[in-house]
């Protein structure tokens, strides 16, 4: 590996002058000439059969172009596949728009297309929809009841994915015959992943290139373009995505939504522009969501604190749909595959099932499960370490993998990390800072502060190796990059990844720049258009440097070899004997003999006659990479202190640490971003968010009124202290960094509050934690 110069330091992010101008472009910045705006009529109801949906007098309304409800457009449903039996996955059709039966509040029954988002909106008004209202299913226990009313009738007692990936033998007798057992039982609510920007498309149809193009902020464009052709019933040739400046995703974007495809059916239809902008009311009810579990986990320890087994029942609520391409089994299969984490688990017995309700449907959200069952084994250690007398940090030292590689109980490779050191060092920190002798003086005058960790794993870097052992149909993994350079000695690179703020446009170019030896300022990155990527898996699962980086990195590898051979073939010596810096092919013998690159382009494309016959003219590579194991694993360990406040409940949180590990980190400013947004968002989870229903299955948190999200004066200033183990998986050295936040900060903060609250005997394992709860624990004689 080349010598890093670029990769490793805080290099400025190259789009901050863009957005922080006022100078980007996102989906709503789009207008067309003649372009048209969409609104959808949407269910009242939780669960019904649909009698009529009567659109004549939205035609009437002024300003009002079109309507269509789904047998207008006829097109294609949505149908996300697991290679499993019926007995492991039952597949379910997401229409379009619905037909037939309605399965949540919100969902798609028609789209109104008008002038104006005004007259759009007048034109809802004007719907008549006629529903014959079926009893709801609104939470596990009523999915699961004996005689329940179906969300589909496919999918007995509303179970869609029902797999035990993992029963070792004899896990009963460990169970029986262990000094120590413990459980925990955990629930988790449900969340709104809330990315600044809400979904949105333009759709149009571009006569000269016979093709649809749609604009959208999406983190899978090719994913939407492949459901867009077969819904639509079109050569993927003739649909084009495009997707602009995005501002966030955090994996609600990730899958294939209704009403992107809706809009483009309408602007196909209608021969014209038409925009669909998500409302925030839409997108806390009816958008994708995320998170509801329910956790029933024991654990067997010895006297020494050693774990010996691990038994789980894992059920996701997933609301009344599958997900596009990832499935109902995102969630259960994820939490039943790597719930052992970062310990030496010696068996495992796992049951993962994910219900069906009728709620909107649920897509990945930044940490997908991890952070629930994180929090569970976490638990399951505090509680491990009081009931044999153990300190709680002690407990997991002497249970962290610590020699690698690694193969679990649950059949994965885990490559080098730091768990050991990144624990010993984040307990160092909150010790130098003083606050184990903080919490001894404020117990002392009555206060209650707490001190909890969490340590974890983040996998990342999967492959389609990965992918393929869950038994997807469609099989992400690989991605591919093109790096070419122009006559001026510029350089382009494409990626099929997609940034919604994670410094694409940065990290690539520095990637592309220290291979090359080029200034940063001469790279510029080409991502989200399916037209100028070949293909790409898009950006989830903090993939896009581990794999899109490394793709990044083998294409630019490829360009140094044909910059160094027509350099080598002009001076008459070997390619071995050729450096590249400074914008420049250098002879190694001597480096004042130079090539610019402006002049090696100048022969590889306006004097192509003096090339070898074995280089072709032109200067562009493209690489594919993939990963083949297991998959790469980041890890850290969150150190947090809480003060709970006695008249309110309230939990403050004094104190964050996070160390961290994602190998190389290309650029450690970006890394350190990422860990800071995670970590927010994981505090949302466990203090603030979470989306309710009524037992009709109408939803309760429709506004920023109802559902609470922290600001900046409840997220605190967060130490951050890397440490680095390269991975040798990927072309850089780098893990992924996107989740680790996010999945560590549930079970630092509720491990905090349980510490906080250990002189009152109460213990709390589900979250969000609310001050309500904390009153009561602290004051339970207002609570009687």
């Amino acid at each position: 590996m080349k010598e890093r110069t670029l990769v490793g330091r805080s290099v400025a992010r190259r789009e901050d002058p863009r957005l922080l101008s006022g100078r980007g472009r996102f989906v709503d910045d789009i207008a067309l000439p003649g372009m048209l705006h969409a609104q959808f009529v949407r269910s009242t109801v939780a669960h019904g059969e649909i009698a009529s949906v009567d659109l004549s007098a939205v035609r009437h309304v002024p300003g009002v172009v079109a309507a269509f409800t789904a047998d207008d457009l006829e097109l294609g449903d949505i149908t996300a596949q697991l290679g499993r039996p019926l007995s492991e996955y039952v597949p379910t059709a997401m229409p379009v728009l619905a037909r037939d039966k309605v399965r949540y509040v919100g969902e798609p029954l028609a789209i109104v297309v008008a002038r104006d988002a005004y007259a759009a909106e007048d034109g809802l008004e004007a719907a008549k929809v006629s529903c014959t209202t079926l009893p709801p299913v609104t939470s596990e226990e009523a999915a699961l009841a004996p005689g329940a009313p179906l969300v589909h009738d496919e999918a007995a007692r509303n179970t869609l994915v029902d797999v035990s990936l993992f029963a070792t033998d004899g896990i009963d007798e460990i169970f029986a015959s262990a000094p120590c057992v413990v459980h925990v039982e955990s629930r988790t609510g449900r969340q709104n992943a809330l990315p600044l920007e809400t979904r949105g498309v333009v759709a149009h149809w571009d006569d000269r290139e016979e093709q649809l193009v749609l604009q959208t902020c999406t983190q899978v464009p090719h994913q939407v373009r492949t459901v867009a052709s077969r819904s639509l019933r079109l050569d993927e040739r003739a649909v084009r995505v495009v997707v602009p400046d995005m501002g966030g995703g955090f994996g609600q974007k990730c899958v294939v939504g209704r009403e992107e495809i809706a809009a483009a059916a309408a602007a196909l239809r209608l021969r014209r522009p038409v925009k669909w902008i998500e409302d925030r009311k839409d997108a806390l009810s009816a958008s994708f969501l995320a998170r509801e579990q329910h956790y029933q986990v024991r654990a067997a320890f010895g006297t020494d604190g050693r774990i010996l087994g691990l038994d789980a029942d894992v059920v996701c609520d997933m609301g009344a749909y599958s997900c596009y391409p990832f499935t109902a089994g995102i969630e259960p299969l994820m939490a039943s595959a790597e719930m052992p984490g970062v310990y030496k688990v010696p068996a495992y017995r796992v049951r993962g099932r994910a219900i069906t309700t009728n709620k909107a449907p649920t897509a990945p959200y930044r940490g997908v499960s991890r952070p629930q069952y994180v929090m569970v084994v976490e638990r399951l250690f505090e509680r491990a370490a009081r009931e044999l007398g153990l300190d709680p940090v002690e407990i997991r030292r002497r249970n962290v993998i610590t020699d690698f590689p690694y193969t679990g109980v649950n059949h994965i490779t885990y490559d080098p990390g730091s768990y050991l050191e990144s624990l010993n060092l984040c307990e160092r920190l909150v010790q130098d800072e003083g606050w184990y002798e903080k919490q001894a003086a404020a117990a002392a005058e009555g206060r209650h502060l707490g001190i909890g960790y969490a340590c974890f794993s983040e996998r990342t870097g999967y492959g389609s190796t990965a992918f393929a052992q869950r038994k997807m149909q469609v099989v992400p993994g690989f991605d591919i990059s093109e790096v070419r350079m122009d006559t001026s000695g510029a350089v382009t690179v494409t990626t099929g990844t997609m940034s919604h703020g994670q410094s694409h446009e940065t990290t690539m170019a520095q990637i592309v720049a220290d291979e090359l030896g080029l200034d940063i300022g001469k790279v510029r990155l080409h991502q989200g258009d399916t037209d100028r990527i070949t293909y790409g898996w898009g950006t989830f699962a903090s993939r896009s440097i581990t794999v899109g980086g490394s793709a990044v990195r083998l294409a630019a590898a490829k360009l140094g070899d044909k910059l160094r051979a027509i350099a080598a073939a002009r001076w008459g010596i070997d390619a071995d004997a050729v450096e590249l810096t400074d914008g420049a092919a250098r002879r190694r013998d001597d480096t004042s003999e130079v090539l610019t690159y402006e002049d090696i382009a100048d022969i590889a494309y306006l004097r192509a006659h003096l090339l070898p016959k074995d280089i072709e003219p032109g200067l562009a590579a493209t690489a594919t990479f993939d990963v083949f194991t297991d998959g790469t694993f980041s890890n850290a360990t969150h150190g947090v202190v809480v003060e709970l406040h006695q008249g309110t409940g309230q939990v403050e949180i004094l104190r964050y640490v996070c160390v961290e590990d994602c190998g190389v980190a290309i650029n450690p400013q970006v890394v350190e971003g990422q860990c800071r947004g995670g970590i927010a968002q994981g505090i949302a989870g466990a203090l603030f968010e979470q989306v309710t229903y009524d037992d009709q299955g109408e939803p309760s948190a429709t506004s920023f009124m109802d559902y609470k999200v922290p600001t900046a004066h409840e997220i605190p200033d967060v130490l951050i202290h890397h440490l680095e183990t390269p991975s040798a998986f990927t072309e850089t050295g780098a893990k992924g960094a996107g989740e680790g936040g996010t999945i560590g900060a549930p079970a630092a903060v509720l491990n905090a509050v349980n510490d906080a609250l250990r002189p009152t005997g109460v213990e709390l394992d589900h979250t969000p934690v609310t001050p309500e709860t904390v009153h009561r624990a602290l004051n339970p004689e207002a609570a009687s």
